[in-house]
């Protein structure tokens, strides 16, 4: 990981790293960016689709709509008890997993390029930044981003730390 920074007295900043989409940065990304809500209240929808798959099972009503609905029920009830293995699995089937990435803040924003990936975030876009124990979580417009710590030195968290106090 090679970064490079500089900060001026007329408050220019810039700030440029590289490193790697692996398992490690794509399991703190969900560790840090998922809520998890209470469990019974996960299980919710699950439990109704089974519920009405064996009500419609018992009433005779048709017994492949009644088996679809009890396997929609289990499929989601797998679906939340794999939630992280199942993410993990999925980035790491993409394309972008395992590519080296560029990250560059700067006065303008944020700028993450990968070969298969590009995104650039205006600080007037991101409506809240909260700084968790391993990095920032970047609010805008109900989507979260996240940005490991891992990769910034102190005085990128430190200008990051600035401009959430301004978005606050």
């Amino acid at each position: 990981m090679t970064a490079s920074s500089h900060s001026q007295l007329n408050a220019s900043f810039s700030y440029s790293t590289h490193f790697t989409l692996d398992r490690a940065y794509y399991a703190e990304c969900f560790d840090a960016s998922v809520t998890q809500p209470a469990p019974r209240a996960e299980y919710t929808k699950a439990l109704g689709f089974l519920l009405i798959g064996l009500a419609l099972l018992l009433t005779g009503v048709n017994a492949y709509a009644s088996w679809f609905i009890i396997a929609l029920g289990v499929l989601e009830g797998l679906s939340i008890k794999f939630k992280r293995p199942w993410y993990l699995t999925r980035q790491m089937m993409s394309k972008a997993a395992g590519n080296e990435a560029s990250l560059t803040l700067n006065e303008q924003g944020i700028s993450i390029e990968s070969l298969y990936v590009k995104q650039q975030l205006s600080w007037d876009s991101i409506d809240d930044i909260q700084e968790t124990s391993a990095g920032f979580l970047l609010l805008t417009g109900g989507q979260k981003h996240y940005l490991s710590k891992r990769f910034l030195d102190e005085a990128c968290c430190q200008f990051m730390r600035g401009k959430g106090a301004k978005q606050g």
